[in-house]
């Protein structure tokens, strides 16, 4: 055998083993070989392909359906300029009409220094572009998961560096254990809770209560004080945003709802929801989804919505400031917490718990207070309820010069003393009775508005918010204090 037919032997062997196609093409274009791989994946049989022009059977259009000019075609290009051309991405077409992603190199083939046709290499890159699909969603969702563990932890140290009012629920009184026995009750499902009741009454410590008795105690529970937020940014601060979804969005931001996924997600101020918001949360407690601001993928989460206000929801539907439907889906399973004038049992508890925190927080070696300074908080009205107490007691720890607190220490503290003048058979408005309640606030803090000590943290309201009631209200600063 020479050696010239032995070298054609091992080139036609080496056609027929390699696995990824091969053709060639002449002067002209046509098809001059093709190897048994190519026709597997073109699905051509040799005869309808062989000295056909490859272009017209193909790589004739691309993968939208445009149609591929042939003067623009790489494989033929090769045999234009005399140039290897690579290209990535693009489709060849079976004869069934379907295509496939496959890479090429078209190399000239020379007879001296002249061009006589091109040799074509291709392989199918549907499984490698499988895989990098795979691996794109998968380092999606692990750039998903990063940023969720990131907005946790960051609303985590924001939770680390409140101080909540108080850490456990103090008191044995009938009203209080009624509000027990129903929290015992709705923790392990998965409804609804709408708690009402007076600022200071309690409202975030049942939420929490109700969440770490449920099955979802080890998810997270997230706050949202809606009364905190601009209504511009409610819907981002809820639901999350896009890049560039508005004026300020640097960056994609994850909402409360998809922070508290598996557990719990606690609205308090709900009243204070915008209309449009509104719409979108009762979408939420029906069917579970949403999306983000900018977005329109569909987010789906596990969330059980407890809310709470200090305002009558049942009188803005009426006014239509609160959309009824939303009203019916919260109102599944209503607790009211009791003011502390109607827990008058529970406050000498209360007093020796935050007695014992104050002390503590100032440096104060206070052991008890007298049973006559005691009464005189038990007499009293409180407005604040229990936030009030809290603080009354904090400012005569401040005060106070022995190791036992009298009534003394607490004229310097303005305590409301229930007196026959603070209780009236005539039925307020409304209106009125919610301009007394802030005039009584503003003159307990001295017309202080904002921080810790001022009225809204004693109302349990932003200071925005009592500002604008306030305006409403027709209350001037001659009103209530000098002080302002």
């Amino acid at each position: 055998m020479s050696n010239h037919r032995l070298k054609q032997l091992q080139h036609d062997n080496i056609l027929l083993a390699a696995g990824e196609g091969i053709f060639g093409l002449d002067i002209d274009g046509n098809t001059t070989f093709i190897n048994p791989a190519a026709l597997k994946m073109i699905g051509w049989s040799l005869h309808e392909i062989i000295n056909k022009p490859i272009h017209d059977y193909h790589h004739h259009s691309r993968a939208d359906g445009s149609h591929y000019p042939r003067q623009d075609c790489p494989i033929y290009m090769a045999i234009r300029d005399g140039l290897v051309h690579h290209a990535d991405n693009e489709v060849f077409w079976r004869k069934d009409g379907s295509c496939f992603p496959v890479d090429y190199t078209s190399t000239p083939v020379y007879d001296g220094d002249k061009v006589i046709g091109a040799v074509v290499v291709f392989q199918d890159i549907t499984e490698r572009r499988r895989a990098e699909l795979k691996l794109h969603q998968t380092l999606a969702e692990v750039q998903r998961l990063k940023e969720q563990l990131q907005a946790e932890n960051r609303y985590l140290q924001e939770e680390i560096k409140t101080e909540h009012n108080f850490e456990e629920i103090i008191g044995n009184s009938q009203p209080l254990q009624k509000v027990l026995r129903q929290v015992s009750q709705v923790a392990p499902t998965d409804a609804c809770v709408l708690i009402q009741g007076e600022s200071g009454t309690g409202k975030e410590l049942i939420a929490r209560a109700i969440h770490n008795r449920s099955p979802r105690k080890n998810k997270p529970l997230i706050k949202v004080n809606c009364a905190a937020i601009a209504h511009s940014l409610v819907d981002s601060e809820l639901f999350g945003h896009e890049k560039g979804a508005f004026t300020g969005a640097l960056q994609q931001r994850i909402g409360r709802f998809e922070l508290a996924d598996g557990g719990t997600l606690f609205l308090d101020e709900v009243a204070e929801l915008p209309l449009e918001t509104q719409v979108k949360l009762l979408r939420v407690l029906q069917e579970q989804e949403f999306e983000r601001v900018g977005s329109s993928h569909t987010i789906t989460v596990n969330v059980r919505i407890i809310a709470a206000t200090n305002r009558d929801l049942s009188q803005l539907v009426r006014t239509t400031a609160f959309r009824q439907d939303l009203f019916y889906r919260l109102m599944v399973f209503p607790i009211y917490l009791p003011p502390l004038r109607d827990r008058r049992d529970d406050i000498p508890a209360l007093t020796r718990y935050f007695l014992e925190k104050a002390a503590k927080r100032f440096g104060k070696h206070i052991r008890t207070i007298t049973d006559e300074a005691l009464i005189t908080l038990q007499n009293a009205y409180w407005h604040g309820n229990i936030r009030e107490l809290q603080n009354a007691l904090e400012r005569a720890v401040i005060v106070a010069q022995s190791a036992i607190l009298s009534s003394e220490d607490f004229l310097l503290t303005p305590v409301p003393v229930l007196t026959d003048s603070s209780i009236t058979t005539d039925v307020l408005t409304l209106a009125e009775a919610e301009r007394r309640h802030i005039l009584h606030a503003l003159n307990v803090t001295r017309g202080i508005i904002a921080g810790e000590k001022g009225a809204a943290a004693l109302l349990d309201i932003h200071p925005n918010t009592l500002r604008s009631r306030m305006i409403k209200l027709g209350i001037q600063k001659q009103d209530f204090s000098p002080f302002l």
